[in-house]
């Protein structure tokens, strides 16, 4: 295949996938056809099946093209100048930003709620973050910074999931928007169990004055 239809290929792909994400987070897996995938991409259903083979397969793909950059966002909080709790806050809140903003994300997200209704085996997206987790609370109990008691792998474990759920829970009552707002109130509660010295305040203030745009959606979420 020479380099054009490899392009054109891949464009193919990736419009396909694009469409289905968004078919995806507003309408559920049950809800969306691959008809509706086709219209919505601009392409055929017979194009659907050439790539991805069925509906299974782009819920699939979704999911595994979503969670699949996910590391790279790890990646970017590995600065050992920076406190590792502070970096796991921070690392959060990106999380948190594209589980609210980011079609892809998005859909990959509520694949998995409703995985039981797809018939394709979906990767599990958490054990990269209770790994990246888990070595951050390492980091931060070596460091001096956590109460003796804590076992990082199991409290990484705990802290992913209760994350995930409250990100689910507060999109459900409240809208996506909330999700930084409810995590803020979530971090000052869950830092006083694991600090050795207690600020969470500091913690997530330091977070926000140091992150950009993430400071901004902080600050924003505090009410400043």
């Amino acid at each position: 295949m020479d380099s054009t239809l490899q392009e054109r290929a891949r464009a193919t792909r990736r419009s396909l996938l694009e469409a289905a994400a968004l078919l995806f987070a507003e309408q559920g897996y049950a809800g969306t056809s691959v008809n509706d995938i086709s219209a919505r991409s601009g392409r055929t259903s017979g194009a659907v099946y050439f790539h991805y083979a069925s509906k299974e397969g782009l819920a699939l793909a979704v999911v595994q093209h979503r969670f699949a950059t996910w590391p790279g966002l790890a990646a970017r909080y590995t600065d050992r100048a920076e406190p590792p709790l502070e970096k796991l806050v921070a690392l959060s809140f990106d999380i948190a930003h594209a589980l609210a903003e980011d079609p892809l994300a998005r859909a990959g997200a509520r694949l998995w709620a409703e995985r039981d209704t797809i018939d394709a085996p979906l990767p599990d997206p958490f054990a990269l973050w209770t790994t990246a987790t888990t070595r951050l609370l390492a980091q931060a109990l070596v460091a001096g910074h956590l109460t003796p008691h804590i076992r990082p792998a199991p409290t990484a474990r705990s802290l992913v999931r209760a994350f995930f759920g409250l990100c689910t829970l507060t999109e459900a009552l409240e809208g996506p928007t909330a999700v930084t707002v409810r995590l803020t109130d979530w971090w000052l509660l869950t830092l006083g169990s694991l600090q050795q010295r207690p600020d969470a305040a500091g913690v997530l203030g330091r977070v926000r004055a140091r992150g950009g745009l993430l400071g901004e959606r902080m600050g924003a979420a505090c009410g400043e």
